[in-house]
């Protein structure tokens, strides 16, 4: 591994198991991943344009930033780029199962390694189709990772192909010829020459053959079979000698590596866009989070005492529904939570603003005799259904009853990285409590501000606010607050005292930066405002030179006069505050903690949960927003404001920064980013500066949990059995386990177990499904370990549920007519194609029919089991793809295209019956003469050219 050179940090992956990266001359798993997603996006982006009648113009390069940008999004460029890096960083994960043969396609475990990919593309689409965005995310990652790892570890490139194996992607077919296990497929190499040593009737004879790998010694592989090769793969040493693996240009067949990689980009594009044509091109955009507009999400009490606040919330929905749809800030989901006591839920997700509305004013409230409430079972219900980096406001007048949960929906506030606001209508000495009847009252004392703060720690740990007011000042305070939510708001400082303390702030505001506001919560909010000039104005004016205000209850809202360069504020109170100091700019972050992975290598993988204190640490840090942008400083900055460390920063190129950190605080802190814009300030020789400033709150532990996805689909009525772990580095002892569910299906789990220090602890968890689960639901699965100390972490797992898929056949497409009258001049002549489409005798059903390509009209009608489609178009757009998809995801494409002629072409002859389409199932016959025209079955999006366009932008970046 010395040899390499790292482009990225995610590209430090094991020789041995997956394509490896050396500069300008190979690609890694991640490399190939990201590359594949940017080119379907893209695809799918111009789909939807052209469907909508605009322009469409394919970005000069290949980027986050580009595409977001061709597709009209760039406000979604950091979520984009945030879930591009989850799949790739679950891509990377599968390295680390290093002797799970069939994850790599290992040991010729053919039919084992598709079956998981083919099983995991049926949970993808059934994740999707239920709006489960997260487990789509990872197990796409998950599974493209097995799926490049066919064309790097078997020997179907020796055998000549050039182009990928459609069916290890599709139940419908087989993946191949594949040797027994008894017959021998290699023979030793010539030295360190291994390039003749796949027997020759194994190639003649196309058939399958995979390296074995071990990496124990002293294992024994079948007589006569390959190895994978290369350290540490122990069975490289026996008889046949060597190995196959064309994972880099140095591998033991690395002279068939560019072949290799290059069919893995095509077959990567080729799953990706099967995903795309099931989901639809809107959906594929919004699972990858390329919708313009952060969701919304509601969680909401609907007690008896909330009717003014659930009336207030009607009115506020419908006035966001009608000043953001149809613009840049239109939600991308819009997620409802009700909860009451004992109830909560269900969950309302939808991307239908009026169902959303519906959903709102279908709300009625009812009961709640006693003050606290169930609220953090409501908002944990919404952290796991809204999408990452959501903005949650949660509406309640009375304490948590569940504040049991708080560690819990802690761990799933730094998990997505979602802001929770807490508009909690307490401010009044006496609240007046609705009986179960809603006609009697009951009078109930002042909450104490202690029963509230369990709000005020969750808000301060996701960079949220908990405002207390009264309720008539409700509508006032969540329009001063949903000014955060939109896409293109980012923080550029926050700071949270619990207990208060007099200190002096300073934030940088660079040339990028409008609609800059200071959100100050808490009483006695005394302070001074002083500009980069000097000029100072205190909290006792409120419209000044520098600043406006808005007071709702203890809220404070400052509007700046937006100045470029060094800020400060003076906070001169002791009591409890927050302060949070948004604007708009297009230049952010995100991040990942890393660590070393147990093994052979030096390689990193993305932490899952908390990082471990008073280590030493690693970060990735993704700058967006700005080409000439560079990142300078990083700091982890504590929560307490007792200090900070700074790591050593160091450019990975493509706007990747890796981060160490001689130690990781043992306490809760921030990530502050700092850096130069590239460009000149108008009052500065220099470049300008910039600091930015990470929401959520990262409380390291010394405790570590890991849960077992070895398996994380499961079936309805099926009980699925997981192991977890448990180590620690300090505290050793009892440690008590936490385990829960977003779905309130049966778990059973060990309430304690026995750490020694230095060492770890296996225990086991079961969860059941009901029998009446759907396919696609999305369980979230949470396993907390507190040891003796009160030090606490937390394991994260999603799993599916997924009814067996018995369809697996496409739907075809028949051609019953197809007529035009197209001449020259197009645009006065239009054609027309009508086909019948079926899913077969035993098919689930034709859920949906759609077009690409082209811009005419589509009609469907159903007659018997078949569904007939009717298209009509102008000649001037030619060509047109019919997608059909059924029931469980599988699809069917048939293409057309008509050609047009002169005004004196004479009428032409029938045509042959169209084949079908390459890669495609779907059967394609003209049954009807065509006149003035012919048919011909278009080729789907021409992959070669985009491989062609792959590696040329390749070139050019790596130069």
């Amino acid at each position: 591994m010395s040899g390499l050179v790292l482009l990225t940090l995610m590209s430090l992956l094991p020789r041995v198991t997956g394509f490896t990266i050396i500069k300008s001359s190979s690609w890694s798993h991640q490399e190939i991943t990201e590359r594949a997603i940017l080119n379907v996006t893209t695809l799918a982006c111009r789909a939807v344009a052209e469907a909508e009648g605009l322009d469409f113009t394919f970005p000069a390069s290949f980027t986050i930033e580009s595409v977001a940008e061709a597709c009209a999004a760039r406000e979604a460029a950091k979520s984009f780029g945030k879930n591009i890096r989850t799949i790739k960083d679950k891509n990377a994960a599968v390295d680390v199962k290093l002797l799970s043969s069939r994850r790599h396609f290992n040991d010729e475990t053919f039919n084992e390694g598709k079956k998981l990919i083919t099983d995991g593309l049926d949970a993808v689409k059934s994740s999707i189709k239920k709006d489960n965005m997260k487990f789509a995310r990872s197990k796409i990652g998950e599974i493209l990772h097995t799926l490049q790892d066919f064309y790097s570890h078997s020997n179907w490139i020796e055998m000549g192909n050039d182009k990928p194996n459609s069916n290890v992607i599709s139940k419908q077919g087989s993946i191949g010829k594949i040797a027994d296990k008894k017959r021998p497929t290699c023979r030793d190499c010539d030295g360190d020459d291994c390039t003749n040593n796949i027997l020759e009737d194994i190639l003649e004879e196309k058939v399958l053959t995979s390296g074995y790998f071990y990496l124990n010694p002293f294992s024994s592989k079948p007589s006569g079979k390959c190895s994978h090769g290369d350290f540490p793969d122990a069975s490289a040493l026996l008889t046949p000698k060597g190995g196959i693996n064309k994972d880099s240009l140095t591998s033991s067949h690395g002279h068939l590596y560019n072949q290799a990689a290059t069919v893995a980009v095509d077959a990567t594009f080729e799953l990706l866009n099967d995903v795309r044509s099931a989901a639809g091109d809107k959906e594929f955009l919004r699972m990858l989070g390329l919708i313009p507009g952060k969701a919304l999400c509601f969680v909401i009490d609907t007690t008896g005492s909330m009717r003014d606040d659930i009336a207030t919330v009607k009115e506020v929905t419908s006035e966001i529904i009608k000043k953001r749809v149809g613009t840049k800030d239109e939600p991308s989901f819009y997620i409802l939570v009700p909860f009451n006591d004992p109830d909560f839920g269900p969950l309302v997700r939808t991307t239908d603003a009026n169902e959303f509305k519906k959903a709102i004013n279908a709300l009625t409230p009812n009961g709640g005799g006693d003050l606290p409430e169930m609220s953090l079972t409501g908002l944990q219900l919404g952290l796991t259904g809204a999408p990452l980096d959501s903005e949650i406001y949660l509406f309640t007048d009375a304490a948590a009853k569940d504040s049991h949960l708080k560690s819990t929906v802690a761990a799933l506030i730094e998990k997505t990285g979602s802001v929770v606001n807490f508009m909690i209508t307490s401010f009044s000495n006496y609240r007046r409590r609705r009986s179960n009847s809603g006609n009697q009252h009951q009078i109930a004392p002042r909450q104490a501000v202690t029963e509230f703060q369990v709000y005020n720690d969750l808000a301060a740990a996701s960079g949220g606010q908990a405002v207390e007011m009264s309720k008539n000042q409700l509508l006032e305070a969540i329009n001063v607050v949903l000014e955060t939510s939109t896409s293109s708001v980012v923080t550029l400082l926050q700071v949270a005292r619990y207990p208060g303390k007099s200190e002096n702030v300073t934030f940088t505001v660079d040339d990028t930066v409008t609609d800059l506001t200071i959100y100050i919560t808490g009483t006695n909010k005394d302070f001074i405002l002083i500009s980069p000039t000097g000029v100072a104005q205190e909290s006792t004016t409120t419209n000044g030179s520098l600043f406006t205000s808005v007071v709702v209850g203890k809220l404070q809202a400052l509007m700046l006069n937006t100045e470029v360069g060094l800020w400060e504020i003076r906070m001169v109170s002791t009591n409890p505050y927050s302060l949070k100091i948004t604007a708009k700019t297009p230049i952010d972050f995100f991040f990942s903690f890393m660590q070393p992975t147990e093994g052979p290598f030096e390689e990193y993988t993305a932490i899952e949960n908390r990082p471990k204190a008073g280590a030493n640490g690693t970060m990735m840090v993704k700058l967006i927003g700005s080409d000439m942008a560079n990142v300078t400083e990083v700091y982890l900055v504590y929560s307490s404001g007792s200090g900070k460390v700074k790591g050593t920063v160091s450019s990975q190129g493509n706007g990747e920064y890796l981060v160490q950190f001689d130690t990781i605080p043992s306490e809760e802190f921030t990530v502050v980013v700092k850096g130069q814009n590239g460009k000149i300030s108008s009052k500065s020789v220099q470049p300008a500066t910039f600091q930015r400033q990470s929401s959520t709150s990262i409380k390291p532990s010394s405790v570590s949990v890991t849960i077992d996805d070895e398996n994380d689909i499961i079936e309805p009525g099926a009980t699925l059995s997981m192991n977890f772990t448990v180590s620690t580095n300090g505290s050793g002892g009892t440690f008590s386990i936490r385990a829960t569910n977003d779905q309130s299906f049966s778990l059973s789990f060990p309430e304690t177990l026995e750490v020694v220090s230095g060492s770890s602890t296996v225990g086991t968890l079961q969860l059941s499904v009901p029998t009446d689960a759907e396919s696609g639901t999305e369980v979230t699965l949470t396993v907390e370990a507190e040891a003796p100390d009160g030090d606490v972490n937390y394991g994260v797992l999603m799993v599916t549920v997924l009814k067996k898929v018995t369809d697996v056949t496409r739907p075809v497409c028949e051609l019953l007519s197809l007529r035009d009258n197209c001449t020259e001049t197009c645009g006065n002549s239009t054609w027309q194609l009508s086909v019948r489409l079926s899913d077969g005798v035993n098919g689930t059903g034709i859920v949906r029919v759609y077009h690409r390509q082209g811009n005419g009209t589509l009609n469907t009608t159903v007659d018997a089991n078949d569904t007939v489609a009717s298209y009509e178009a102008s000649c001037c757009s030619p060509t047109v793809e019919i997608i059909t998809v059924d029931a469980v995801g599988n699809v069917g494409s048939c293409s057309f295209t008509t050609r047009v002629t002169s005004s004196a072409m004479t009428t032409a002859k029938p045509t042959d019956a169209p084949t079908t389409t390459p890669n495609s199932s779907t059967t394609v016959a003209a049954t009807t003469t065509t006149t003035a025209a012919a048919v011909s079955v278009a080729p789907k999006v021409n992959q070669s050219f985009l491989l062609c366009l792959f590696i040329t932008l390749l070139a050019v970046q790596h130069k």
